[in-house]
């Protein structure tokens, strides 16, 4: 039987995906989701919900308006911005828990994404273990949460889609080396077993531009990073799902024949041939 490598593509065969991911709900975030929609780029945005103090900045009109109706997604942020590290798990799942109803009841909708507020999971006091938080978060039907604090130029998909490490903070001063380094990479070409799919993905808070008076960084790193054909840009939860339906395909016991059981349209490459699936279909890859 022939041996053969098989690399996930993104939708329509691309090799590479961005992705953006914004934090607390602040009236900035507005003209960041603006930005995000007129260079036709997707971000998630991180809300807090409930009866804390944090939430409480933007209307929920405003949200549909900027957000939802554009194509963005809304995340759990945390009703009282805790950090599930620094608490015991029943603060943390009261927290996370409080902020999943709330958003869900405010925008009729169902919300599977989050972003761990404070120091999330980069500090844990003796109350509690990542593993106790990634267990409660899986029982929520948290899919993902981004996490941060360890900036790379790798690209990589998350191995652990609760411990999502992002590329770079808008602010990183690799930022345009690490854009530059993402365009310039070829996943077609190279050894094979090396053209993984590429992710790049920004994160930070927009009240940050206002802070600082350099809004004119969003506008470098979105003109920069935006208008590539080969690039998906999409939302955290559309990054999640489309490889999540991908590792859900069926195989033969020698891998010539495909099923997908998935509602997505998956996308793959076998031996420098690009293929495509749909649902419900079982394709037939010839053995080489």
């Amino acid at each position: 039987m022939a041996i053969r490598y098989q690399v996930m593509r993104f939708p329509n065969g691309k090799g590479k995906a961005v992705t953006f991911s914004y934090d607390d709900g602040q009236r900035t975030d507005l003209r960041l989701a603006d930005t995000l929609t007129r260079y036709g780029l997707k971000g998630t945005f991180n809300l807090n919900g409930g009866e804390g103090e944090f939430g409480k900045h933007i209307t929920p009109d405003e949200v549909k308006e900027h957000m939802l109706e554009k194509g963005h997604e809304i995340a759990v942020h945390g009703a009282c911005h805790r950090a599930p590290g620094r608490h015991r798990p029943v603060q943390g799942i009261k927290d996370i828990l409080d902020c999943r109803l709330h958003l869900e009841e405010t925008y009729d909708t169902i919300i599977r994404g989050m972003a761990y507020p404070d120091s999330g999971i980069r500090r844990i006091a003796g109350f509690t273990s990542y593993e106790t938080i990634k267990d409660y978060l899986t029982d929520l039907d948290i899919a993902y949460s981004r996490s941060l604090g360890e900036d790379n130029d790798l690209f990589e998909l998350p191995s652990d889609w609760h411990n999502w490490i992002p590329t770079a903070h808008h602010s990183n001063p690799e930022i345009f080396n690490y854009i530059e380094k993402f365009l310039k990479a070829n996943v077609f070409e190279g050894y094979v077993s090396r053209r993984d799919s590429l992710l790049f993905y920004v994160w930070g808070h927009a009240f940050e531009f206002d802070r600082n008076d350099n809004w004119d960084l969003l506008d470098k790193i979105c003109e920069k990073i935006s208008g590539h054909d080969e690039i998906w840009y999409a939302t955290n939860i559309e990054i999640y799902d489309y490889v999540t339906a991908y590792n859900s395909l069926r195989y033969s016991a020698d891998a010539s024949r495909i099923y997908n059981p998935t509602l997505y349209t998956i996308w793959f490459e076998v031996n420098k041939k690009i293929y495509s699936i749909k649902p419900g279909e079982t394709l037939k890859i010839p053995m080489e």
